[in-house]
């Protein structure tokens, strides 16, 4: 996935820094590197003037997941042998300077496994620590998300690996102009096999997320781990594909605009900043439920545990600034918040939560809704090889 999964090869990094407080040798500093556009500046403002101390805070926006991943990595390369390290010391722009660790940095959920797997990242907390305040307030469906094991898979019984502080979802986005030829509007993923969307549709190229929606309508789990043994999915598959003009995570959205497709599934953090622009277009969460992700915080190896990087996190997790992150990124809270529909542009409605008694429909449709969890290496195997199957 372009922003969610793992995508071989590297891009380019735009990045730019929001530092607040002034240098000095001896000031505390706060570092974090975080996914561009999900926490708006003007909240880490309110976070520097509420402070006690003086602080630097050095926020580091990174244009994709993949990067800040790739990050976590290099923090935590050693020189492979002395001989190296002793000759590229003199040879001038032989490595760029190794920049030192972040205290957070932002991770999506269906990386934490790779991350603690890795040894890449080390827990915020164990379940019987308190340093995270907040913590009480979240919904259990976050709390077991990021409650994992050493091995990086969901435990009960295990550490707390990561903070969310934002969500999201798969959704169905469609040209209005073109589905009113067809006198309906889709609400479900079974929409996507009906007559008159042959060669009209685009998915995601995820295994997970394509496998998983036919997975879905059929009744079943998007974690399904044998799905040799689902009766009919394959057939299922293979009926969709002929409704697909093509597969990409990157791309799906101009086609769409163009109208040389009439439908997309795609990510709601794609979807949401154009569906004001483009009134032609509209969105839907599927009634049978959807995959959901999260952006997490997570700890470094190598960091030192701090009261000004809880801080942080628990500062995130407060009610009144979990709306404005909200509000400012259009996208959801793990948090309760006071957001009314009023407060949402009327477009985005349909995919945001509220307080509103409109937004109880989306509440019932994330309580069917699923994270990508890890799979079992031959699980995974099975849905890399029916994927490629099926398009063919």
């Amino acid at each position: 996935m372009d922003r969610r999964s793992f995508l071989l090869g590297t891009s380019t990094l735009t990045i730019s820094q929001l530092l607040f407080g002034c240098s000095g040798n001896k000031q505390t500093q706060l570092k974090v590197e975080l996914l561009k556009g999900s926490i708006p500046s003007q909240v880490v403002n309110e976070f520097h003037k509420g402070l006690q101390q003086q602080v630097e805070l050095k926020f580091t926006p990174v244009e994709q997941i993949q990067d800040l991943f790739q990050q976590l990595q290099n923090w935590q390369q050693k020189p492979t042998t002395t001989e190296e390290q002793g000759w590229k010391r003199f040879v001038p722009f032989g490595q760029a300077k190794k920049t030192p660790p972040a205290d957070l940095v932002t991770l999506g959920d269906y990386w934490l496994k790779a991350a603690i797997e890795q040894k890449l990242i080390q827990p915020l907390q164990q379940l019987q620590g308190n340093q995270l305040k907040q913590w009480s307030n979240l919904d259990e469906k976050w709390k077991k998300l990021v409650t994992r094991n050493d091995q990086g898979n969901p435990d009960a019984q295990g550490k707390v690996w990561g903070a969310p502080y934002r969500w999201g979802s798969t959704v169905i986005v469609y040209n209005r102009d073109k589905l009113r030829e067809l006198g309906w509007t889709p609400t479900d993923w079974s929409d996507l096999w009906r007559e008159g969307l042959k060669g009209r549709i685009s998915l995601l190229n995820q295994p997970r997320e394509v496998i998983g929606l036919t997975l879905k309508k059929l009744g079943k789990s998007y974690n399904t781990e044998n799905i040799d043994q689902v009766p009919d999915l394959e057939k299922e598959l293979q009926t969709l594909n002929q409704q697909v003009k093509f597969y990409s995570s990157i791309n799906y959205l101009e086609p769409l605009i163009m109208g040389d497709t009439w439908l997309a599934v795609g990510w709601s953090t794609d979807i949401v900043p154009i569906l004001g622009r483009y009134p032609q277009l509209a969105a839907v969460i599927p009634q049978s439920g959807t995959a959901i992700w999260a952006d997490l915080w997570v700890r470094p190896v190598g960091i030192t545990t701090s009261n000004l990087s809880d801080g942080w996190i628990d500062f995130c997790w407060q009610p009144n600034i979990a709306r404005q992150i909200s509000l400012l990124t259009k996208s959801n809270s793990p948090i309760s918040t006071n957001i009314t529909a009023a407060d949402i542009h009327k477009p985005l409605r349909s995919l945001l939560q509220s307080d509103a008694n409109d937004g109880l429909n989306l509440r019932s449709v994330f309580d069917k809704s699923e994270f990508l969890l890890p799979l079992s290496p031959s699980a995974t195997k099975q849905y890399e090889s029916l994927f490629g199957k099926i398009k063919v």
